[in-house]
């Protein structure tokens, strides 16, 4: 087996943003040779798929700056500082639906982008909801939106729903549902 690990030799940070950071590193490449990398940090973040007892994927329309659009995902949002991932997923989940859950099942871990990004992306599946009042952050707008299950899988098959984090973790449920 090939040893194709990059040795970090320098690292020096472009940006530091509320969000994202941005580093400029300088590693030894497995044949001795250096090279540049570019990498942004990110803290990490959960997504949820919220499955009413009638079936029904609870969903989030938000406007996403980047693509100019409002865009149907399910709830997800940015882990806080050494926030365990399952609390930040009951967190977002309440957050930006006003929904609890007594039922939660790991799916995995999404890396959403490894070429330049080192966000990982914890997803849940979510069953027996019981829903209160949202409390979104002061600067998060959204429409909470409830779908079968099916149609959301027939969305995601047919691109009407073109976030990544979203196509994953729907056809992860679906997958640990037996659709």
């Amino acid at each position: 087996m090939i040893d194709l690990t990059e040795k970090t030799l320098t690292s020096q940070e472009i940006y530091d943003g509320r969000v994202v950071h941005l580093f400029r590193d300088t590693v030894r490449l497995p044949d001795g040779k250096e090279s540049v990398r570019e990498v942004i940090r990110h803290p990490g973040a959960v997504c949820v798929v919220p499955v009413t007892d009638e079936g029904e994927v609870v969903m989030v329309r938000q406007f996403r700056y980047p693509f100019a659009s409002a865009l149907l995902e399910i709830p997800a949002g940015k882990m806080e500082a050494g926030e365990n991932p399952l609390d930040c997923a009951m967190r977002e989940l309440s957050e930006e639906t006003g929904a609890c859950a007594r039922e939660w099942t790991a799916l995995g871990v999404v890396y959403p982008s490894v070429a330049y990004l080192d966000e990982k992306i914890y997803v849940y599946l979510a069953h027996g909801l019981t829903f209160g009042q949202t409390h979104t952050d002061a600067d998060e707008f959204l429409q909470v939106e409830k779908y079968h299950l099916h149609s959301v899988l027939d969305m995601v098959m047919e691109g009407s729903v073109p976030d990544g984090k979203t196509q994953i973790a729907i056809l992860k449920a679906c997958r640990l549902l037996g659709l």
